[in-house]
């Protein structure tokens, strides 16, 4: 199979761990006999210091001419810690999202029994825990209008807007989801307070009577909050808006132990977009002590979700497993014996490799 993968590296330690999800794709191709063609493209801070656009439209062409594409970071503080920038790389993931119309944000949450002892919280809270938020990204507070402040400047205001329609399609995907899960939706919300989250509970449950065979319950988001801390493993497939979802993803993150582990998809309309959930990490930029396994497993999705390689996305989640119960991590995830970024891109590769040649 040939398939044309478009690569935004990005920032900070997107670039290292893009590398490694890379290295893992080629094995892939090798082993199963596809053709991977990639095209790189400007996106954050590399963006602006070269166009002055964090989001330039050769790298959208470039998307849209893709049949997936792969992310890594945004940010840089030179940007961070200017108040007076005009320009800043996170506003080019906003026209991103927006321009390829990503309206869905599939974040998988999966403890790992290897490394379950590095979560903050209990291992038998943590146990067993797999389940998948479904967020909606183009639109509410981020992106409602009008926002700004008076004249005066000692007000400020956003906006929530959403449609029946943005609702309605990424409800649709949530159930989809869960009909290949354990079959259990939880819709989080606000609506004791919020008319938009009404509307979300309207319009949700009215998309449930088309799959009476998945259980739909409602939680408000700080009750969701306690519950991802308590009792994690109660969900299976939870769907909310842009704002609740990038608290409730964030935080479900310490679930595993490390940010470093978390994949997702970015679906939509015209093209399908993949990264890990951490951000460019400068800290560590450059000395290969950044975590790939995020990177990976997003690379997992992408030929899972855009190209319905199944066995072949199932090789990489396996490949990641098998390193993390033989110990070969990053120093994130182990503090006394660890491996480099590279390293850790190389065992994933190689195991991968070697799942198809004993199986063939």
């Amino acid at each position: 199979m040939q398939k044309k993968i478009t690569v935004l590296a990005g920032d900070g330690i997107g670039p290292e761990v893009t590398k490694q999800a890379l290295k893992v794709l080629r094995a892939v191709a090798k082993a199963y006999d596809h053709e991977f063609s990639f095209q790189e493209g400007l996106v954050g801070a590399a963006a602006i210091d070269a166009t002055g656009n964090p989001f330039p439209e050769e790298t959208e062409k470039l998307c849209l001419d893709a049949d997936a594409v792969l992310f890594g970071a945004i940010g840089h503080p030179k940007y961070d810690n200017d108040p007076n920038a005009k320009v800043r790389p996170e506003q080019g993931l906003l026209a991103m999202r927006k321009k390829l119309g990503l309206f869905s944000n599939v974040r998988p949450v999966k403890s790992y029994e290897a490394i379950s002892h590095i979560s903050p919280l209990k291992e038998r809270v943590v146990k067993d825990v797999d389940f998948v938020v479904f967020r909606e990204l183009t639109g509410g507070i981020y992106f409602g209008e009008p926002r700004g402040r008076n004249e005066k400047g000692d007000t400020a205001f956003d906006t929530c807007i959403y449609s029946k329609s943005e609702i309605q399609r990424i409800a649709i995907q949530a159930f989809e989801a869960a009909k290949k899960r354990r079959k259990h939706v939880t819709l989080v919300d606000k609506a004791n307070v919020m008319a938009t989250s009404r509307l979300w509970r309207e319009t949700v449950s009215e998309c449930g009577k088309n799959y009476p065979e998945i259980k739909l319950d409602y939680m408000f988001i700080d009750n969701a909050a306690m519950k991802l801390i308590q009792n994690p493993g109660f969900f299976d497939v939870v769907l909310t808006e842009n704002m609740f979802g990038d608290i409730l993803t964030d935080a479900a993150s310490v679930i595993t132990g490390s940010l470093g582990m978390l994949p997702s998809a970015s679906l939509g309309e015209k093209v399908q977009l993949f990264e890990p959930i951490h951000g460019s990490y400068p800290e560590v930029a450059g000395l290969s002590k950044a975590n790939p396994l995020g990177a990976i497993l997003s690379a997992a999705m992408l030929i899972n979700y855009a190209f319905g390689m199944t066995e072949e996305s199932n090789a990489i989640k396996n490949a990641v497993d098998q390193s993390l119960k033989e110990g070969y991590v990053t120093e994130d995830i182990n503090h006394e014996q660890f491996h480099t970024t590279e390293e850790v891109g190389d065992k994933i590769a190689t195991l991968v490799y070697a799942s198809k040649k004993q199986h063939a």
